[in-house]
């Protein structure tokens, strides 16, 4: 696709249609993942985890933990936009809303094609949210702000990721081959849609 004909979303409207419209896919991506049985993303193990423990629902967890990831923001030195803002205050609701309105699949098949769904809809949905230039979302504010001290992304990432994943699997979240799946198709897919909808 040529530079004229890729859609640049400037205007405030637009850009508020693609981080609340991201947010909502997101919450899509989540619910489908969760419904399927068959693994979640490493974030979503921990939220999972901690909800079963406390008897609360995912999206309760999302919020709640969303809103503590902030304070590591202070010593990181990180300033939250709307985005972030809205990242707490939001998605949380959207994946609780999309965990009630899924069918939980009975075939193998269906739970398949739940992960695949899922993790389309997250890697479309973080490059809309992300696009929109409000700010990241408090998860990934902690790992811009470890690399400002001097970690690389890679490394900031697999540090953060494993430790959320591996506490998430002691709290009782679901890890499987969904997880997997999440984990060798997330980069490649945020890439192909940030061609389609540019980042910048």
């Amino acid at each position: 696709m040529s530079e004229t004909t890729v859609p640049r979303l400037g205007s405030l409207p637009a850009r508020l249609v693609r981080l609340y419209g991201g947010l909502a896919l997101y919450g899509l991506g989540i619910g489908l993942q969760v419904e399927s049985g068959l693994g979640n993303d490493p974030w979503d193990v921990f939220h999972q985890g901690v909800a079963v423990r406390a008897g609360l629902s995912i999206g309760t967890v999302i919020i709640g933990v969303g809103a503590l990831v902030m304070l590591l923001w202070i010593p990181l030195k990180q300033k939250p936009g709307l985005g972030t803002v809205s990242n707490v205050v939001f998605l949380g609701f959207f994946a609780d809303g999309a965990i009630f309105l899924l069918p939980t699949p009975g075939h193998v098949v269906f739970q398949g094609l739940f992960v695949v769904l899922g993790v389309v809809s997250i890697a479309l949905a973080t490059v809309l949210y992300i696009g929109a230039g409000m700010g990241p979302g408090p998860r990934d504010g902690i790992m811009t702000g470890l690399v400002r001290l001097g970690l690389s992304v890679r490394l900031g990432r697999f540090l953060i990721e494993v430790t959320v994943l591996v506490a998430g699997w002691l709290l009782g979240g679901t890890v499987g081959v969904g997880t997997l799946v999440f984990a060798l198709a997330i980069g490649p897919l945020t890439q192909l849609f940030s061609r389609w909808f540019p980042l910048t």
